[in-house]
């Protein structure tokens, strides 16, 4: 399941402009829905944390908060690409 969410990151981020950033719930409510349970998308939360946690290691994403690069995952963030 991480090795999907890393990759719906993935996916979503190009379907963006360049410059724009993804919302980790936004993952959480595909992974949901693909699942067939889109009520219930926060429990997918702990799978696109740490599938975040991996593609920031591997230097694939980065991460900010109110326009401010964040160092690593901690309170609310976006995603963008690195």
């Amino acid at each position: 399941m991480n090795r999907d969410a890393k990759q719906l990151v993935l996916t979503l981020l190009e379907h963006r402009a360049r410059d724009a950033t993804l919302c980790p719930s936004e993952v959480a409510r595909a992974l949901a829905a693909d699942a067939g349970e889109p009520a219930i998308w926060r429990k997918h939360m702990p799978t696109v944390h740490d599938a975040i946690d991996q593609l920031q290691s591997e230097g694939r994403v980065r991460l900010s908060w109110k326009g401010r690069i964040l160092p690593r995952r901690h309170g609310p963030y976006r995603i963008r690409r690195a």
